[in-house]
């Protein structure tokens, strides 16, 4: 192998590897209408107590409706680790359901 094509290769592995993918983090898509429907069920039983019904808070809480579609990282770490007063829901709510609760949200948006 020659250097000129050693160097080529490496490059073009080099872009590969490093290209971002479009992971559920990084999703900016429209909602899905089905999840988002199952979503609001899971939202019911999970969150609404205290992000309130169709994602009206009291104030007390984040108003969810204020979540840009770029911000799904952010939603995804703060339901599983907890935030301030919200408890961590670790093994309670899983990706599936969080995948629902966020094209929920996604419909609701202010």
């Amino acid at each position: 192998m020659t250097y000129r094509s050693f160097l080529s290769a490496l490059v073009s592995s080099a872009s590969i590897v490093c290209a971002p993918s479009l992971s559920s983090a990084q999703d900016t898509s429209k909602p899905d209408p089905v999840k988002a429907e199952e979503g609001e069920r899971i939202y019911g039983d999970y969150c609404q107590t205290c992000h309130g019904d169709n994602l009206v808070s009291n104030g007390q809480t984040f108003d969810l409706r204020r979540l840009k579609p770029e911000e799904r990282k952010r939603f995804e770490t703060s339901v599983q680790n907890g935030k301030g007063q919200m408890p961590p829901w670790r093994g309670v709510i899983d990706d599936d359901q969080m995948d629902k609760i966020w094209n929920f949200i996604m419909t609701r948006r202010s």
